[in-house]
């Protein structure tokens, strides 16, 4: 069972939203405004949440950008399918998945199991992302450890998102080597869940801003334009 916030003004989606994750053994806390919801988050974090984009007195997109200052937790974004700007956006921002109204309840349930699997939350150990994924990562001034989730760079931490660490993962495994953004895309998303080509770039992006707060030159992460990424050891 897991801790799931729900934060979302459409009184029928809270009902049904609720209803589905309930009868999967979920614990469901619903507020229906970004204010209220956003002390929530901070005051006791959960396992997972997930976020409309369109609410009143703070919407979604506010609410990720505070919350990502302080927690990594994994967020699910509901939005409108004709607010392509706000999936672009949301990702920028850390969002780790996003679903599109109107959605099935079976699709959002496959979105969650797949979530909570990947970070442990399901009461499983954290799911692996290929091979020796379990073992700690050392490349020149990176370290990485996946069973406790923490990344430094230089001996100062990097507090990354799931989906960001399991890409960053993917790359430090094998320097040099050149993951397309497919291969990208399968070691950070369940087999259910199809994601496109900028929702990676916009992961990437995100996870070179976060390592150059701490080292400016930060470079190690290598953009090979039409073929895809390649982690650099310098």
């Amino acid at each position: 069972m897991a801790n799931i916030t729900l934060v979302d003004d459409d009184e029928n989606i809270v009902a049904s939203v609720s209803l589905a994750l309930e009868s999967h053994g979920h614990k469901i806390t619903a507020y229906h405004d970004g204010t209220t919801g956003l002390e929530a988050l901070e005051a006791s974090p959960p396992d997972l949440v997930i976020l409309d984009v369109k609410m009143p007195r703070m919407d979604g997109m506010e609410v990720l950008r505070r919350l990502r200052q302080t927690s990594q937790v994994p967020v699910i974004m509901l939005t409108s399918k004709d607010e392509e700007i706000d999936e672009i956006l949301g990702f920028n921002l850390g969002a780790d998945d996003y679903i599109h109204k109107p959605f099935s309840q079976r699709l959002l349930i496959e979105r969650v199991k797949a979530l909570l699997r990947r970070t442990g939350a399901d009461g499983g150990e954290p799911e692996p992302s290929g091979e020796n994924s379990a073992k700690a990562i050392k490349r020149g001034k990176l370290s990485m450890d996946p069973a406790r989730h923490e990344s430094t760079w230089d001996g100062k931490a990097v507090k990354l998102t799931v989906t960001e660490f399991l890409l960053l993962q993917a790359l430090a495994q094998r320097p040099g080597f050149v993951k397309s953004r497919d291969n990208l895309m399968d070691a950070a998303y369940d087999d259910q869940v199809y994601v496109d080509d900028r929702t990676i770039d916009s992961h990437v992006k995100r996870m070179r801003k976060k390592f150059r707060v701490v080292d400016p030159e930060f470079d190690a992460i290598e953009t090979l334009y039409g073929v895809g990424y390649r982690y650099r050891e310098s």
